[in-house]
């Protein structure tokens, strides 16, 4: 307790700013994350679930760095090199999948019609939460931004660094709070087979282009 509240002054310090404007930079590139919250808003699919879960695995990541890496100088070769493999076959899967939504369009014309929004296979808590940490841990950017640049990053305010983390992991949770908020304003306006087909499409070869470009990292 005492810890925690001579660190609440902290958050005013050039620190916190930092590291709230650090995180921001790294996490507001879409990618598989960001468009999977996207998705589930616009779905209506435990949307504020997903961006519980998504916050707080980064969370855990930024204070992974923080507290570890950072001092540890990164992820080992191996773990980075696995990290990798796993990340390029899960995108691999996900860009196939949105591919057959798009060639084939969405399986829901009818709810569509009717206005309750792009219908999906109904998910349930524990699915809606695994999927997020897969998102979220699966993805070897998440971890080279927030564990180890971010942890990186750290050393260089000495005293307060964990300051610096604190500010890094609210900027985090203030991205997808305003994430989740504009998916789920979008999704109640959003009805258009053509629209949810084209983002399928996009979001097909963004995760095809992610896949490819840690691919080419690995022979780099």
């Amino acid at each position: 307790m005492t810890s925690f509240t001579t660190a609440l002054p902290g958050l005013a310090a050039p620190g916190f700013t930092a590291g709230m404007v650090m995180s921001l930079s790294l996490i507001m590139a879409i990618g598989p994350q960001n468009a999977h919250v996207i998705r589930t808003g616009l779905q209506r699919q435990h949307l504020w679930l997903t961006v519980l879960t998504c916050a707080v695995a980064d969370i855990v990541l930024i204070a992974l760095g923080v507290a570890g890496l950072a001092q540890l100088g990164g992820l080992s070769d191996k773990l980075h090199g696995a990290l990798i493999g796993a990340g390029v076959l899960f995108l691999l899967v996900y860009g196939w999948q949105a591919a057959q939504r798009f060639w084939h369009g969405p399986a829901a014309g009818p709810a569509l019609a009717a206005g309750t929004g792009a219908a999906a296979r109904p998910l349930t808590r524990r699915q809606a939460v695994l999927q997020a940490l897969a998102f979220s841990w699966l993805n070897p950017h998440a971890w080279l931004d927030t564990a180890v640049l971010i942890g990186t990053a750290s050393l260089a305010w000495g005293p307060q660094q964990p300051v610096f983390g604190l500010g890094a992991a609210a900027g985090s949770v203030l991205w997808f709070v305003l994430l989740g908020g504009a998916a789920f304003w979008l999704g109640r306006r959003l009805n258009s087979l053509r629209v949810w087909r084209a983002l399928d499409g996009l979001v097909a070869l963004m995760m095809w282009g992610t896949a490819a470009a840690l691919l080419l990292s690995l022979v780099e």
